[in-house]
Formats: C-alpha cells, structure tokens, sequence
C-alpha cells in the first residue's frame, strides 16, 4: 500500500505551483502549434495569386472571363538565370465568375448553369485536357529590371523563359510591373497567346456558328513573399 505523509501548507505550495507550471507549457506548445511557419523568401502566395483570361467570341458565341489558380512556385526578382517557377492549377479555372468577369473589364454576368457548361467544356478533353495535362508550367530563367517605371510609378521587370501548356513548350517574356504591398510583392502583368500554338483547338459547336477565337489575352497577379 502506498504510504502518504500528512499534507502540510508547504506541501500545498508545491502541488500547486506543479499545476500552474504543466498548465502554462501546454498553453505554450498549443499557442506554438497553431503559429504558422513564416513563408519562404521569393515564395509564391497561392492563397492571393490570380490569373484571368479574356476569351473572345467568334460567330453567335459569347465572350467569356476565366478565373485560374495558381498550385506553387517562386520568383527571385533580379537573378539572371535559375529565377523561378510558376505552377499552375489547370483543374482550377472556372469560367464566368463574377471576380473574373470583374477583372477583365467584361459587364453583365452569366447564369450559373452556362457557366458550369462553358467550364466543362473548357477543362474537358476537346480544349484544355486536364486529366492529362493537369498543370501548366512557365519556368523563369531570368527576373530582371528593365529600368522603366509603369505609369503608376512602379518598377518594371522582364520575366523570360519557357512556358509548358497542353504538352508543348513554347518561349515566353512579358514585362510585369512590381508593386510593393505590406511585406509582400504583386506581379501585375498581362500578354496574349494563340491557342494553336500549344495544340489546342478553339471550342466551337453548331458546325462552327458559335466558338470562340484562337487568340486569348492573360491578365496575372502573382504575389510573392518578401
């Protein structure tokens, strides 16, 4: 049997300072649990990132506003060579959002089953072919300043390299303006592309009354991390 000594005041002092002591590391290790790591240097926010693609109309179709995400990546501003990645969600883009529309300029807005259709029709296999061709990747070679301002005052960069879609490869530069914004950078840009040129056939039905155009116009914000 296990023997205990008579509880004197001291004893108490102890026992309780023991609980006080075990409860304030655990609320520590909680408290340290739930912190978020800080984010890599030059890393992308996928949370905030955006792309938005302006589709146009050819015959009795409709021009479309194209919401897509972006899966991972990072940009090293200033490097010559070896300067990043972007990583793109192709299983993301959605057609016709009201942020997209938004983006693009386009009014109005689209119904919720059109949309629906559009964005299967876009993923599935006649145009952007997801299930093969899940993501989209535009490697960086080099990040660099271009020593002109934007309109607004912000630094210009020139970002050149190599952009993977639909299985083709094809070279890629566009300029992007550089806006600081609480610890983080905004990476605003905008460049057109022809389907075509990465095998992919713009969608038509009705023996070709209603489609859209081979030339579409991508508008980024890639925010990285300071």
């Amino acid at each position: 049997m296990l023997r205990t000594g008579p509880i004197t005041p001291l004893t108490r002092i102890a026992f309780v300072a023991a609980i006080c002591l075990s409860l304030s590391h655990a609320l520590c290790a909680q408290q340290g649990g739930v912190k978020p790591p800080a984010p890599a240097k030059d890393s992308i926010d996928t949370k905030t990132s955006r792309v938005y693609v302006f589709v146009g109309k050819t015959g009795f179709g409709h021009e479309h506003a194209v919401l897509g995400l972006v899966k991972s990546g990072e940009i090293h501003l200033g490097n010559t060579q070896n300067a990043g990645s972007i990583v793109f969600d192709m299983s993301t883009f959605t057609a016709d959002t009201a942020e997209a529309r938004r983006a693009i300029g386009l009014g109005g807005s689209t119904d919720a089953s059109t949309a629906r259709e559009v964005t299967q029709n876009m993923l599935g296999g006649y145009v952007l072919n997801v299930r093969q061709f899940p993501t989209s990747t535009f490697t960086i070679n080099s990040a660099l300043p271009t020593g002109k301002q934007s309109q607004a005052g912000h630094p210009l960069y020139e970002l050149k390299g190599n952009w993977q879609l639909h299985g083709v490869t094809q070279p890629l530069a566009l300029q992007v303006e550089a806006v600081d914004v609480k610890g983080q950078t905004h990476l605003r840009g905008r460049f057109a592309m022809l389907q075509t040129h990465f095998g992919i056939k713009p969608f038509t039905k009705a023996l070709g009354a209603v489609g859209v155009t081979d030339r579409l116009v991508i508008n980024g914000n890639i925010v990285i991390n300071k």
